[in-house]
């Protein structure tokens, strides 16, 4: 397999995993505050950024894991 499909393979791979790790953990916190609160569960408009964020960020990814390893091992 060529390097740069293999480098692309594994930033998709760490994208999901990175924006999977994200969604959790904000939606655990959303969960905390609302119980602490007394109120019903929701996300602000950081929530919403960090997300779109490390979304935006994995989206990269795939890029730069397959330019990296062209360069490296290609």
């Amino acid at each position: 397999m060529h390097p740069a499909l293999q480098g692309a393979l594994l930033g998709v791979v760490i994208g999901i995993v990175l924006v999977l790790f994200e969604y959790s953990a904000l939606k655990r916190a959303a969960k905390d505050k609302a119980e602490r609160l007394h109120r019903p569960e929701e996300w602000g408009d950081m929530e919403r950024g960090r997300v779109n964020t490390v979304l935006r960020f994995s989206l990269l990814l795939p890029i730069g894991f397959a330019l990296g390893f062209w360069i490296v091992w290609g």
